[in-house]
């Protein structure tokens, strides 16, 4: 493995997420949300976008697994579902990075059969070109090209992911 460079500094990430929050919050005003945060990368980004916001917000967390290494293997498995009831609540995804969209669609479409009020779709990073399914995004912190990632939740092979930023590997 390379060395790592820094693609987005804990700075410009920070004030990112902070942004994002607001965003939130304005949107679900007097509404109480659910996030739901994908396991295990999505963690650092959710903990650091609820603590920014200012009303009330569950916390709950899927498993899901679709890579081996550093490629998608397209088959999506649950390991780990959310554990409270989300019915008549509104949810948010919460996502390190949408590559091609699958684990997303798929998890979408698995959290509708639970009868919430709504889901959205919060993510750090956006790869839009390795997309391969349709799906829409409504709070995207970065888009970026395709390099593989890591920091601030995102790993390779369980390693950096406590890094204060998001780096590339060359």
């Amino acid at each position: 493995m390379g060395e790592i460079n820094v693609l987005i500094n804990k700075a410009k990430l920070e004030r990112r997420i902070e942004e994002m929050a607001k965003q939130i919050q304005k949107d679900y005003e007097g509404k109480e949300i659910v996030f739901i945060g994908i396991l295990k990368g999505s963690v650092i980004f959710m903990t650091q976008l609820a603590k920014n916001i200012k009303s009330s917000v569950a916390l709950d967390f899927m498993d899901v697994s679709s890579y081996e290494g550093t490629e998608s293997t397209g088959n999506i498995k649950i390991n780990k579902d959310i554990r409270d009831s989300i019915e008549g609540k509104d949810v948010i995804i919460v996502e390190d990075i949408i590559d091609t969209g699958r684990t997303l669609t798929y998890v979408r479409e698995h959290l509708k059969q639970k009868n919430p009020n709504s889901i959205k779709i919060a993510t750090m990073l956006s790869k839009p070109s390795r997309r391969v399914m349709e799906l829409e995004v409504d709070y995207i912190g970065f888009a970026i090209e395709d390099k593989f990632v890591v920091g601030y939740g995102l790993d390779y092979n369980e390693k950096h992911r406590n890094l204060p930023y998001i780096g590339y590997i060359e």
